[in-house]
C-alpha cells in the first residue's frame, strides 16, 4: 500500500493532489458572458458544433469513449465539468502546439475526476489521428503534425479514450480523535455513515467528514473540525483505507450576540425577534431558528449569522448578526383560479418600514366572480352583471417590537362585498366592513399569544332571511409553528387555535362565542425530504344564538381549495328551506397527502380530504361527511411550489362537477 498523495505523484506525472482534487474540486476559469447560454430555442447555434475552419485557427471536435462502463453517461459529465478542452471547445487555439499544450494541461484533471469516482486503475489517453498522449509525457512534434494536417479541412478530432477498471471499494474506516478521556463520538461507523464495501468516492469521503463534524457541533462543540484524512489506496486489491483525524473542541455555550449592520431597521428590533441569550447550550439549529425568525421581520431581505473563531473568556461563542433591507415599497400583483369557483385578482401595495421602525402597511384589494346562486347563469358576455362582481379591500399594520420587547401591535381592516354558494344548493350574500386590533406576544420564536378587540357591521342574506348585525368581540388566540418553510413545509408542526366572545354588554346585537383551532404536521420519511406526509385537522364552534341569528358569513362553511378539495368553495353545510345551504354552528375538515418530488423542480401529490359543517354547535359525525381524492403537481421555484391540484368528490351530491382543477403558489396545506 501507498499514501495517495504519493501515488498522485506518480501516476499524474505533475505534483497534482487526487485528494486536495477530491476535497476542493476543478476551479472554473472565467469566461466571457455567452449569449447562448439563454439560446433556449436554438436560434444562435449549438455549443456541440466547433467553429467554423479557417486558416488562422485549428477547431476541434472533442469526444470521449469510455468503452462498456456501466456508468459511461454520469462519466462522461464528470470528465467534461473537469476538462479544460470541452471547457474552451468553442475557443479555437492558433495552432498545433498551442491544441497540444491544451491537451497536456487536461491530463491531471481529468485523473483526478477519474480518482474522485473510485476508479484508481484508469487508464487514459488523449488521441489525435491515433497519436496518443498520456499522464507523464510531454506532447511531441507527432502530436503537433497530426492536427496541423487538418487546418482549413475539417475540425481537428480530439479523442478521450478511458478505459474505468473498477471502482475501489473502502475496507477499513477509522476515526481518531485528539485529546484526552473518554472518546466523544461514540459510534463513529454510524455517525460517517461509511461502511466497508461502500465506493471509496470523494463525495461518500467528504460526506462523511460533514457529518463527522454536524454531529460534534450538535453536541455543544462549535469549534469540533476534521484537523486531517489520510486516505492509503492499495492497487493490487483494489481497496482504500481512510482515517478521520477529528480535533472536537470544547463544550460551549452561546456567548453575547451582536447585531452588526442593520440598514435603517433599528438594532433593537432585530434583537427582539433573537431568542439566544447568553449562557444557553451551543446548538446549530438554534442559529437556523434564529435566521427564520428574524427574516420574518418583512423589512428584512437576508439574515447572515457569524460565529466567533474562538470561544470568550466565559468559555462561550460570541454571535454576530448583520440583515439586509428589502425594498422598502412593493406592489404586485396575484391570480388564481378554479374551474368551479371562477377566476380571481388581488392587486397590493406595501411599505415595509414606514416610520423607521419596520413597520409594514399593506393595502390590497380583490376582485372575483361571484358565482349566481338564483338559479340563472352566465351564458353569454350580455348576460353578465355588475352584482356578479366580488371584491374586497383590506388594509393592514404592522408595528414589530413595541419600545424593543418581543410585544407586536397588530391593525387590520377589511370591507367586502361577496356573494358565495352555487345554483343547486344556494348560499348568501353579504356586505361587511371590519376592523381589528391586537397585541401579540412572542414567547419564542414556535409559540406566541395573542390578544385584542374586533369590530365589525354588516349585512347578510340568505334562505334564513337577513341579518343586520353589529358585532364587538375580544379575540384571543395561540399559535405554534414549529414548521421548516411557510409555503413548502416538510418538517414540523403547525398549530392555531383562537376563541372570540361577542357579548352584548360590549354592543354586540348577536351574543356569541366563536372557537376555531387547526393542527397540520409533515413528517420527511428521508433527509432530503423528497418523501414527505402531511396532514391536516380543523374544527370550529360557534355557542350562543340560533342558526338564524347569526351572520351567515360567521357560520361554518366547508368546501374549496383550502379545505374539501372538489367542491364549489364553502359549498358544504346542512341544508334547509328549498334545500339551500344554511351554513353550519360547528365544523369538521381533515386532509392527507403525500408529496413525493420526481425532480428537483416537479413533484406529484396524492391526496385526500374530508369534511362538513353541522347545525349543532359541536360537530356531529353521525351526520354523512363529504370526501374527496385527487392528485397534485408542483413546480418547486424559490419563492414556493407553484400548486396544480385536480380533485374529485368520491361522494358527489346531485349538482356537484364530477372534477375541479386549482392553481395557485403555495402547498394546499
Amino acid at each position: 500500500m501507498r499514501l495517495w498523495r504519493r501515488m498522485s505523484r506518480n501516476v499524474a506525472g505533475g505534483g497534482v493532489c487526487a485528494f486536495a482534487a477530491m476535497l476542493g474540486g476543478q476551479p472554473t476559469p472565467a469566461e466571457a458572458f455567452d449569449v447562448s447560454s439563454l439560446d433556449v430555442f436554438g436560434l444562435f447555434g449549438s455549443k456541440e458544433q466547433p467553429p467554423a475552419v479557417s486558416t488562422s485557427t485549428l477547431p476541434y471536435q472533442l469526444s470521449f469513449d469510455l468503452g462498456d462502463a456501466a456508468d459511461a453517461k454520469a462519466l462522461t459529465r464528470t470528465l467534461q465539468d473537469a476538462s479544460l478542452l470541452y471547457r474552451l471547445r468553442q475557443d479555437a487555439p492558433p495552432d498545433g502546439e498551442t491544441l497540444a499544450r491544451r491537451m497536456a494541461a487536461d491530463l491531471n484533471p481529468l485523473v483526478d475526476a477519474l480518482w474522485s469516482q473510485g476508479y484508481f486503475n484508469a487508464e487514459l489517453t488523449i488521441a489525435v489521428d491515433g497519436v496518443a498522449l498520456k499522464p507523464g509525457v510531454e506532447p511531441g512534434a507527432a502530436l503537433v503534425r497530426a492536427a496541423e494536417a487538418h487546418r482549413n479541412r475539417e475540425p481537428v478530432p480530439i479523442s478521450v479514450r478511458v478505459q474505468p477498471g473498477p471502482v475501489f471499494g473502502l475496507r477499513n474506516i477509522a476515526v481518531v480523535e485528539r485529546g484526552e478521556g473518554t472518546p466523544v463520538i461514540a459510534d463513529p461507523t454510524k455517525v460517517s455513515k461509511l461502511k466497508p464495501g461502500d465506493a471509496a468516492t470523494s463525495g461518500a469521503l467528504r460526506a462523511a467528514q460533514a457529518a463527522l463534524v454536524d454531529h460534534l457541533r450538535n453536541q455543544s462543540r462549535p469549534l469540533a473540525k476534521v484537523v486531517e484524512m489520510r486516505p492509503v489506496v492499495d492497487h493490487a486489491a483494489r481497496i482504500m483505507d481512510v482515517t478521520y483525524v477529528v480535533e472536537p473542541g470544547p463544550l460551549a455555550g452561546f456567548g453575547a450576540v451582536t447585531i452588526g449592520e442593520t440598514g435603517d431597521i433599528p438594532p433593537a428590533v432585530v434583537r427582539s425577534f433573537i431568542y439566544l441569550e447568553p449562557g444557553d447550550p451551543y446548538s446549530p439549529k438554534a442559529l437556523a431558528d434564529t435566521r427564520k425568525s428574524v427574516a420574518t421581520i418583512p423589512a428584512i431581505g437576508s439574515v447572515r449569522i457569524r460565529e466567533a473563531d474562538k470561544l470568550d473568556a466565559t468559555g462561550n461563542l460570541p454571535v454576530f448578526v448583520d440583515v439586509t433591507e428589502r425594498p422598502k415599497r412593493l406592489i404586485g400583483f396575484s391570480a388564481r383560479y378554479s374551474t368551479i369557483d371562477g377566476p380571481a385578482v388581488k392587486t397590493y401595495w406595501e411599505h415595509r418600514n414606514l416610520f423607521g421602525g419596520a413597520e409594514r402597511l399593506r393595502l390590497e384589494g380583490d376582485i372575483f366572480l361571484a358565482p349566481r346562486i338564483d338559479g340563472t347563469k352566465i351564458s353569454s358576455f350580455g348576460d353578465f352583471e355588475r352584482s356578479d362582481l366580488g371584491g374586497r379591500f383590506a388594509v393592514s399594520f404592522m408595528k414589530p417590537a413595541l419600545w424593543g420587547t418581543r410585544y407586536d401591535w397588530l391593525v387590520d381592516g377589511t370591507g367586502a362585498r361577496e356573494r358565495v354558494g352555487t345554483n343547486r344548493y344556494g348560499g348568501y350574500t353579504a356586505r361587511y366592513a371590519n376592523v381589528t386590533t391586537a397585541i401579540r406576544q412572542r414567547f419564542s420564536d414556535t409559540f406566541s399569544v395573542q390578544a385584542g378587540l374586533e369590530v365589525e357591521r354588516g349585512q347578510t342574506s340568505d334562505v334564513l332571511g337577513q341579518v343586520d348585525y353589529t358585532l364587538v368581540g375580544l379575540p384571543l388566540s395561540v399559535k405554534y409553528d414549529s414548521t421548516d418553510s411557510l409555503l413548502d413545509a416538510t418538517r414540523g408542526i403547525r398549530a392555531t387555535a383562537s376563541v372570540t366572545p361577542y357579548p352584548s354588554f360590549l354592543g354586540s346585537t348577536v351574543n356569541v362565542v366563536q372557537s376555531k383551532a387547526a393542527v397540520s404536521g409533515y413528517y420527511a420519511l428521508d433527509e432530503d425530504a423528497r418523501y414527505v406526509l402531511a396532514g391536516r385537522v380543523g374544527l370550529g364552534s360557534i355557542a350562543g344564538e340560533k342558526l338564524d341569528e347569526i351572520p351567515a358569513t360567521r357560520r361554518f362553511y366547508a368546501g374549496g381549495g383550502g379545505s374539501v378539495r372538489g367542491y364549489a368553495y364553502r359549498s358544504l353545510s346542512p341544508l334547509g328551506p328549498l334545500g339551500q345551504l344554511t351554513g353550519g354552528r360547528s365544523l369538521f375538515e381533515a386532509s392527507v397527502e403525500a408529496r413525493i418530488k420526481v425532480t428537483d423542480t416537479i413533484g406529484l401529490v396524492p391526496f385526500f380530504d374530508a369534511g362538513m359543517a353541522f347545525e349543532s354547535s359541536l360537530p356531529n359525525f353521525k351526520q354523512e361527511l363529504q370526501y374527496s381524492a385527487g392528485l397534485g403537481l408542483r413546480y418547486y421555484t424559490p419563492i414556493g411550489p407553484i400548486r396544480l391540484d385536480v380533485a374529485a368528490p368520491l361522494n358527489p351530491r346531485k349538482g356537484d362537477k364530477p372534477v375541479a382543477v386549482y392553481i395557485s403558489i403555495g402547498q394546499a396545506f
